[in-house]
């Protein structure tokens, strides 16, 4: 993808993505890597994440597709569960 004649990166994409997931809203990995281009780049995605410590970029809102909330890089899967709950998200 190429925005204002520069080649936008799948990491870049994948924040992008990311950072407009609303408060209380949760997409799966697969989502991202699908929205992404990369529908096959799951696992990508979420090492992608798992190197995530941009605040800007909630990383805690990206899911497992079977519902579970899977890891955090900021104290575990307790922690992001908390915060899916603090934001009001269905999990």
């Amino acid at each position: 993808m190429y925005t204002s004649g520069v080649k936008t990166t799948f990491t870049e994409k994948v924040k992008k993505i990311v950072s407009e997931i609303p408060k209380g809203e949760t997409l799966t990995y697969a989502e991202v890597a699908r929205r992404a281009g990369s529908p096959d780049a799951v696992r990508a995605v979420g090492s992608i994440m798992k190197l995530n410590y941009d605040p800007a970029v909630p990383c805690h809102r990206v899911i497992r597709s079977d519902g579970t909330v899977g890891e955090y890089n900021r104290g575990g899967a307790r922690a992001k569960l908390a915060l899916l709950i603090a934001e009001g998200a269905h999990i």
